[in-house]
This record gives structure tokens, sequence and C-alpha cells, in this order.
């Protein structure tokens, strides 16, 4: 990003950065609000913090894994005598040597740790050895002789229907009819569309690995960076067929998380070579097992049909939505749930009528990925306000601006959008920003060409294009998802601890659990502790829930500590504890009369308290998809600017203005670099990221295969507003960041692409197909 973007987006909300004057009032060090450092950075820029990848035990063995190299075969046979043989090999296993659950899953238990009778995607595990030696692991798991009889593989979901089964429940996963209104009504105008969208990796920054440990007790400890730790110890036991207490997971270092970080098929054959061998057991993942075996996100098909009236407001939409599961459950039912009911987009439509579908293949499995549902339809959706803008002849933004949704608002599953919704003043923002300058007066040899500086390409052959998004997403669970985080907050000596098992995966959870202790009771030396299974759960990092609930379980706690800190001072003195402030360390009452110090206050005392955050329930949807299914709503609008080589069908992505809905900022550099991870992960998804699988057979599971954006693709970032509308029911009114703007900026660059070219862009991601200029 360059210096002009990053002092935009670090300005404050709405305004332009000025210089602080001599004069101006000292900014607090900590506290909310203030960008604080987060604990780990040095280590982790000085490359010594400690990743799973990085552990060691006494006694060490390697593991490797068997996976299939196909997408659909029954196995006949599995012979692992030779393995067995082989110098150095402690232990093979296989589906015949699971002691407890054969299949786990998030909420629906299909998918097996090996596969016995059946194989259902490409990569997935049949057997695991440990040796002790990885090249020897490695050796061992190829000499596994495995007779197949391949099968014919369903990679296309609209197959999937008429085909037959691929699993015992069948290969529809859930259905979602979506009714609201009057079928009967019909617009003025009338828009049609068929879209596609990709399969996008979350190819995190390392690759899976994990540490298992037997205990002298017949229990297994399990050193892996997951973003779950209290499930994955539920999933591990059952495995194991051994009880909750028996199994403890501790979390490493996360390297990077924009999905379920772990496979727990990776997992779960770790803790058996365990238990089996009687020695510490570790797997690091190759980057091709790392792509074979996590969850992407779903490849998705939508039809869209959009009814307005002439001066172009919505009448009514109707959509089919078609998931593309992949193999397994996974979180497919919850991320139909997202797709159908934002189906619409943060727009006001009295007539909606969703079908919505997710379904088995014998594709890769498909899971949780940021804004998963919801990212589809937003790309659906703003292609068709692209449609129907060209075909009343009004600009794109003014024909958002004539539909956008408003606090008081219904969605089309019924429920009232009760949070702050200034999806206006977002859209109205990112409009008036100013455009960045054609290179007009720029020598033609310094033009930065769609292709890169050594490109083919020629300054003739370019033309820009401009395009809008709105985008909506939910934060926390749904449908009923019971959300629910603990939190203990100690003090002694001046120094406070935070002990959550809120895993940090990068979105700066220990550094918010920091600031709000240090808010809360002015201590400046705040530490957190490192989560594991020890602790009361605290759920998934996912969907901005540890912002929301584990930072209402830190904030609770530590308003507990504070009022068991000052209840003493405040009867001795005869006030109320109401009466008393902390600020840097230093207790004072509103008179003056009482001052001193928290560490004189605590008198060598140790305090401490613990509280839980549970928001207000929702419900799952009904047969018609409708319920109050969610408990808050974020939104984000988003205006790219491209030049599209109209030759070669390069695309460069030159600006993308951000106005997002943040509640409140409470660390604004944190903040700043969620949003412009995000938007760049929204780059990848538009132009580039595609897990090929033809056949059901990954292409290039590699990185050099798989295109990511890196910061030489970056445009300007242009964070042009930050809107601190706080939500009430929220802690400290604060929103999730992260999600919001992979769901907005693809539908953005396709909406300039397509402003370019006048071609339809009806794929993500788009790869050439701007080729040519539609006359």
């Amino acid at each position: 990003m360059s210096n002009e973007a990053a002092a935009t987006a670090t300005s404050p909300p709405g305004g332009s950065a000025t210089p602080a004057s001599p004069s101006a009032a000292p900014q607090p060090s900590h506290g909310l609000g203030t960008s604080l450092m987060p604990a780990d950075a040095q280590a982790k820029t000085e490359g010594t913090f400690p990743y799973a990848s990085d552990l060691w035990a006494e006694g060490l063995l390697w593991a490797a894994l068997l996976r299939s190299p196909h997408p659909h075969a029954r196995i006949l046979s599995v012979d692992t005598a030779q393995a067995a043989a082989m110098p150095g090999v402690r232990a093979v296993v296989t589906a015949a040597d699971i002691p407890g659950d054969a299949a786990h899953g998030r909420r629906v238990h299909d998918r097996p740790v090996f596969a016995s009778d059946v194989v259902r995607h490409h990569g997935e595990p049949i057997a695991a050895v440990a040796a002790d030696h990885p090249d020897t692991a490695r050796m061992a798991a190829a000499a596994i002789q495995v007779e197949y009889e391949v099968l014919d593989p369903i990679t296309d979901p609209e197959q999937a229907f008429a085909a037959e089964p691929l699993h015992p429940d069948g290969n529809l996963i859930r259905h979602i009819p979506l009714r609201y209104g009057d079928p009967e009504v019909a617009g003025d105008l009338v828009v049609e569309g068929l879209y596609r969208i990709g399969r996008q990796d979350p190819a995190p920054i390392g690759a899976e690995a994990g540490l298992a440990v037997p205990r002298p007790d017949g229990g297994v400890e399990l050193y892996v960076a997951s973003t779950d730790p209290h499930t994955d110890r539920d999933l591990a036991a059952a495995c194991y067929g051994l009880d909750p207490d028996r199994v403890k997971v501790v979390v490493t270092g996360v390297p990077g998380a924009t999905a379920d970080r772990e496979d727990p098929g990776f997992q779960l054959p770790l803790g058996l070579l365990a238990l089996r061998t009687g020695c510490p057991v570790k797997l690091t993942a190759t980057r091709e097992e790392s792509f074979l075996g996590h969850a992407h996100r779903h490849p998705t098909l939508l039809r869209y049909r959009h009814h307005a009236d002439a001066e172009g407001r919505l009448v009514k939409v109707e959509a089919q939505i078609l998931l593309d599961a992949g193999a397994y459950a996974d979180a497919s039912s919850e991320s139909l749930a997202a797709a159908v009911s934002f189906a619409c987009g943060p727009y006001v439509v009295p007539h909606a009528f969703i079908e919505g579908w997710a379904v088995r293949t014998n594709n890769p499995p498909s899971g949780h990925v940021r804004g998963e549902g919801a990212m589809q339809v937003c790309a659906a959706y703003e292609a068709q306000m692209d449609k129907l803008a060209a075909k009343l002849g009004v600009d794109p933004a003014e024909l958002r601006m004539r539909n956008v949704m408003a606090t008081g608002d219904i969605l089309p599953t019924g429920q009232t959008v009760t949070c702050p919704a200034p999806v206006a003043e977002l859209l109205r923002s990112v409009r008036d920003f100013p455009l960045p300058p054609l290179p007009k007066d720029t020598p033609e040899e310094e033009w930065l060409l769609p292709g890169g500086p050594e490109g083919a390409g020629e300054p003739g052959a370019i033309r820009r294009g401009v395009g809008y998004a709105l985008g909506m997403v939910h934060m926390l669970g749904a449908e009923g998802a019971d959300e629910v985080s603990t939190a203990t907050v100690k003090v002694q000596d001046g120094t406070a601890t935070v002990i959550c098992a809120a895993v940090d995966t990068g979105q700066g959870f220990s550094t918010l659990a920091r600031q709000i202790v240090q808010e809360t009771l002015g201590i400046d030396e705040v530490h957190v502790a490192s989560v594991d299974t020890d602790q009361p759960p605290a759920g998934p990092a996912c969907r901005g829930r540890h912002t929301w609930v584990s930072g209402g379980a830190v904030e609770r706690a530590a308003k507990m500590v504070r009022t068991q800190l000052l209840q003493p001072l405040a009867a001795k003195f005869g006030m109320s504890t109401e009466l008393l402030q902390i600020t840097d360390g230093k207790i004072t009452s509103y008179d003056g009369v009482l001052s001193t110090t928290v560490t004189e206050a605590m008198d060598g005392k140790e305090l401490w308290a613990t509280a839980q955050c549970r928001p207000h329930p929702t419900e799952p949807l009904d047969d018609t998809g409708q319920g109050d299914a969610f408990v808050g709503l974020a939104f984000a609008a988003i205006r790219a600017v491209v030049d599209v080589d109209v030759e070669l069908g390069s695309v460069r992505v030159v600006e993308l203005a951000v106005a997002q809905d943040v509640g409140r900022v409470l660390n604004p550099a944190q903040l700043t670099a969620r949003i412009e991870a995000g938007v760049t992960q929204g780059i990848g998804a538009a132009l580039t990221e595609n897990l090929r699988t033809p056949k059901g057979l990954v292409r290039h599971p590699d990185l050099t295969g798989y295109a990511l954006p890196t910061s030489l693709d970056a445009p300007d970032i242009r964070i042009v507003k930050l809107v601190e509308e706080r939500d009430v029911v929220a802690p400290f009114g604060a929103k999730a960041a992260s999600a919001i703007p992979v769901v907005t900026t693809p539908a953005a660059v396709a909406g300039a692409v397509r402003a370019a070219t006048g071609r339809t862009v009806n794929r993500l991601p788009i790869r050439g197909q701007a080729a040519v200029v539609q006359e």
C-alpha cells in the first residue's frame, strides 16, 4: 500500500489525518482505542515464535499418511505387511485399528478418519505410519498396497441429485426454500443471470503440523494449531474410545487462519499413532497434503432473476443457489443458510423466493472460509444490480442508493434489522471519494500495465473501469447455536493474567484481551495465558466471535475484579464504587479526597473472577426460510478501479476504496491490517484463486499452480470511512471486521471489469474473461 493510502487508512473515521500539534493532549498508551502492539509481534518478526512444526520431544517418532490417488473408488484390500516390516517403522494404523468412532464431522459425523470401504475424494486418508525418521515414514506409507476398484466420480453438483448416493445419508445435505411475500408479483423491468464461483483455498501461511504425546494415564496430549480446541478434543476422545478428560489439546502458534485451521483427519491419526507406540509422534504436512486435506470455499452455481419498477426500485428477487459441498457435509448447512438469507444483499426487497441446496460430490470437501455463503451471493446479486442499472441507463451507485437497507428494515428471512445498518452512508463515502488520476501525464514506459512491468501489454489496449459492491455478513453462530465463552481475570503484584480458551488465529484477540483489562483495571502489565482444553470452552475462532463473546467474558470478569478492588476503599471513605475511577494505575475519587495506586490498594492480595458472556439466542430457519437466525450483521461498501488490457485479458486493480461498518474501533492499527488483509484475499478470489479439480483430481496442489496474490498484487487500499455506530447488544459495540471485506471485494472488482469491457463477467475468478470488449 502506498504511503498516501496508509495515511488515509489510519486517519480518523470519516475525516483526514491531522498532524498532532505540540499542545495536543497526549494519547493513552494502552486500553481500548489504542494501537497496542501484539505481545508476540517481535518473536514472530524475528522468527523465534514457536509453531507446531517447531515442536520436539524426547523419543520422537515421525508420521506420514497414505492418501487416495482417486476421487472415487471402492477399496478391495489394504495390505500393510510390507510397510510394517520396514526397519524403523514402529506402527501402521488403518480403519480397523480405530478403537472408537471411525467417523467425525463438525455437525454431521459423516467423514471417516480412514477410508475403509469407499474413497470419496482425492487425497482421502487410507492409513498412517509412525517411524523413527520422516523419510522412513514416507517410504513406508508409499509401500502400503491398496487394491482399488476405480469408480466414476460425481463432480458436477447438478448431477448429484439423480446420481447414486455417495454416502448412506444421500447426496442432499440441506435444502432451504425461502418464501417471502407474493410469488405472483412482477416488476416493470426484469434482468436474469447465471453465475459460477470457483473453489478458493484458505492457503494458510504454514501447512498443518502437530505433535501427539501419550500420557501415563493412557490418555494423550495433542499439540496442534487448533482454532476450536474443545471440539477437536471431543472428536479425538470419541475416536480413541477415551473419556474427554483423558485427551488434552494444547494450542500452539497458529500460522495464519482464514477458515477452520486444522483438518481433524490430520489430527486424529496423530493421536492414534502415539497411543499405539507409546511414543511422541510428530506430523508435518507438505503443502500438497495441506491442499488435499483441509476444507475449501464452496464452489457455487447461482441463477438469479431481479424484478424492479420503472424507477429501479427492487420489487422481487428470485434465485437458485447450489453449493458443492464436496465429499462430506462439514459446514455446508451453515454456509447454505448464510447464502440463502443474504441472497438479496443489503437492499430492501419486498418479495423474495430463494431455493438453496448443498449437495455431496466427489470433489474435495468444502467448509468454513471467511464469509462462507455470503461472498458467493454477493458476487451474483451485485452483478444483477449492474445489469439493472445498465438496462435503466442510470449510474450503478445511484441505482444501489435507491434500494439500500437501513436499521428497521426486514430481511427476506422475516428478521428485523435491529443493529446499526449505515449502508447508505457507506455507499456515499466510496462514491464521493476522489477517483485515482489517469496515467495520461506519465511516460508510457513508466505505466503500470496489467500483467506487470515486463508484460506484453500496450497502453492503447487499456480500458479503465469503476465498480461498486455492497456486502453483508452475520456475526457469531446462527440458527440456534449456543454462543458462550468463559474467561478468568487474575491480578497480583500489579500484574494481570487473562485465562480464556479463545484462540488468537491472527485476528488479535490476545491483544484485545490485554486492552480490555488495561482499560478496566488501569494495569499496564497484562499477560494472556496459552490456550488448552483444561480451560472452560470459548468456542471456535470464526465470524468475529471472540471479539464479541470472549471479549465480553473478559470484560465482565475484569469488572468483577474492579469491584473487588474498589469496594474496601469505597467503604472506608463512605462512597460508592461508581465515584472512583482507575486511570494509568491510579485510583482517585471524584472529589480528589482519595488518591492511591492500584498496587497499594491490592496490598499483596490476589484478586480474581470468572465470568461468561452469552449473546441473545437465535432460532433455526423454518420450512419456508423464516426465522430470527442471526445475532448481528456487519456491512461494507467498496469501490474498485481497475485497468484491463482488452487484447490480453489481463487485469490490474488500481485502487479499492473501502467504507466499513465497524461499530467501534478498538485497535486502529489492527483494524486497518484486518481490512487490508480481507481486501487482498478478496482480490485473490476475484482474479486468480481457483483450485482446479478436473474429474475430481486436485490439479497443482502447490503455491506455484495455485496463484495467491502477493504484496506486489495489492493495490492502493483506501479506507475512506469507518462508521462507528455502536451496536448496543455487542460488548464495546464493536463488529466483526475481517470477513466483510472478503465478501465485498470480489463483487466490486468484477463490477469494475464489467464496466471496463462491457462483458458479462459471470464467473469468479475472472481469468481472461475480459479479453475482448463487447460492442
